[in-house]
Formats: C-alpha cells, sequence, structure tokens
C-alpha cells in the first residue's frame, strides 16, 4: 500500500501542528484495515524518533455506546507512550489535543508478558500486577471526528492522552464485569457504566487484544500499560472542564480519577 508513508507524515503532521486532516477513508478509498495498520505503525515510527517511547496499548471501540456514537462496529488496537501518560492537569495546548472526549476505562498494569493467540481472561487475570481507574482522553487528528473504522486505526486508535488515578487494585477477588463506574463533569452527574460493557468483561478485552496482537508478532510486555476500553460514552472536552470517575465494587467505592483540562 504505496500511501502508508504519506499518511503516516501526514497524521504526524497534524498531532505536531494541532490541526485535523480530511478522513483518510475518503482520499482513498482502497484502504484496508491492514493498511491503516501500517499507517498507524509509520505514524508511530515518527513519534519515535521524536524520543517517545512505547509503554503500553490501547483497545478502542469495544462499547456498544461508543461503536454506536462513531458509527464504527469492531475494536481496534493503538499504542501508548510515555509522552501520553499526564500527571497532573492536562495542558490542553502542550499536548495539541484538537477535540478531546473524555472516557472511563479500567487499566491493567502487567507483570508479566502475554503472548497470543490462545490467551485467556483467566491468564490476562494472572499476568496482571495491578489494575487501576483511568481516563483516556481520546482525540482524533481527522477533521470534525469524521471516522470510519480505517480512519480511526491509522490514527492509533484515536489516542489522545491518559490519565491514570492513584489506586493499585489487586484484580484477584474483583467480579470485573460487575465494576461500576461514575463520572461527574464539572460536579454534576454524567454518565455511568460497568465493567461488561466492554466485551462483557475487561480482562477479556485484553485477552482479545493479546491474541490480536499475537497474530502480527506483537506482545503485551510486563510494565506495560492496557487501557480495555471505555465504559461509558465518550464525553466532549474543552478548556475548564473537570471530570471524575468513581470505580466501586459491590456499592463500596475503591478507586478514583480526575481529568482536568486546562
Amino acid at each position: 500500500m504505496s500511501n502508508s508513508n504519506s499518511f503516516g507524515k501526514a497524521l504526524y503532521s497534524a498531532l505536531r501542528d494541532r490541526k485535523s486532516i480530511g478522513p483518510l477513508s475518503e482520499q482513498d478509498s482502497t484502504l484496508t484495515v491492514d493498511d491503516a495498520y501500517a499507517i498507524s505503525l509509520e505514524f508511530l515510527a515518527l513519534r519515535q524518533k521524536d524520543g517517545e517511547r512505547v509503554i503500553g496499548k490501547k483497545i478502542g471501540v469495544t462499547s456498544k455506546a461508543v461503536q454506536d456514537m462513531l458509527g464504527v462496529h469492531q475494536p481496534d488496537f493503538g499504542f501508548l507512550t510515555d509522552w501520553m501518560l499526564v500527571h497532573g492537569d492536562i495542558d490542553l495546548d502542550g499536548k495539541a489535543l484538537i477535540a478531546p472526549r473524555a472516557e472511563a476505562e479500567i487499566a491493567f498494569i502487567l507483570k508479566d508478558r502475554l503472548n497470543g493467540p490462545g490467551v485467556t481472561a483467566a491468564q490476562v487475570i494472572a499476568a496482571t500486577e495491578a489494575i487501576a481507574p483511568c481516563f483516556e482522553i481520546v482525540d482524533s487528528r481527522i477533521a470534525d471526528w469524521k471516522i470510519g473504522i480505517v480512519d480511526t486505526v491509522a490514527d492509533n486508535a484515536s489516542c489522545g492522552v491518559f490519565v491514570l488515578g492513584a489506586e493499585r487494585l489487586d484484580p484477584r477477588g474483583i467480579d470485573l464485569p460487575s465494576l461500576h463506574v461514575a463520572v461527574s463533569k464539572n460536579g454534576a452527574p454524567l454518565s455511568e457504566g460497568h465493567g461488561h460493557a466492554v466485551q462483557g468483561d475487561p480482562a477479556q478485552a485484553v485477552a482479545w487484544l493479546a491474541n490480536t496482537l499475537g497474530s502480527h508478532g506483537v506482545t503485551l510486555d510486563a510494565g506495560d500499560v492496557i487501557l480495555s476500553g471505555s465504559l461509558v460514552p465518550l464525553a466532549p472536552a474543552i478548556r475548564g472542564d473537570r471530570f471524575e470517575m468513581v470505580l466501586s465494587d459491590a456499592g463500596r467505592p475503591i478507586g478514583r480519577c480526575i481529568a482536568n483540562f486546562v
């Protein structure tokens, strides 16, 4: 696919210049999902040349709510770099965010490598050091979020930045599908969801990622942060917005995460 290099460079320029581009799927209607992953790897390689280091992976469009909102009907994946991890407030300018949206997730922090195919949800739990409440701030270098699966895959699964809550929770003994999340925006209730919104079980979503990446010769590595997918619909964010998520197990709060945009 001859356009992977030029499209990868276009997405990289959009990120660095904080300017969106038209949908790749409209620029080249022959693009396949495999082509899109080739573009995403070129995009990533350019970021790595700037010194960014891969520290994890993310799963996108896993929940029906997000699929319906974006008109995308299969999961995808992208890469997380150290530059994407935010400690403290989210600087819209400094992180070159164009049209950010916040989504509440469960992050898995791995202690052992997972190498698909054949990885099960139980193996994911065994390989997990801890889970943490997380806000992924998705963003699209594609203008007006006018995306299909090819566009979001090429654009590193529409990842912007992410924030981890302070808590590190042992997933063993927690019923992940039943975990409840409540999200507020600027102090007002916004949305609620459960772990089962993500492919029935967040651990199953991570297993899907391990198996999908394994078919491409890529592993989930010890120390990786894995974002397992949104439990709630995406919510647009602008400067001054403050999002808070509370993660609860059987009605008992066990973790919080805050995304404050400045």
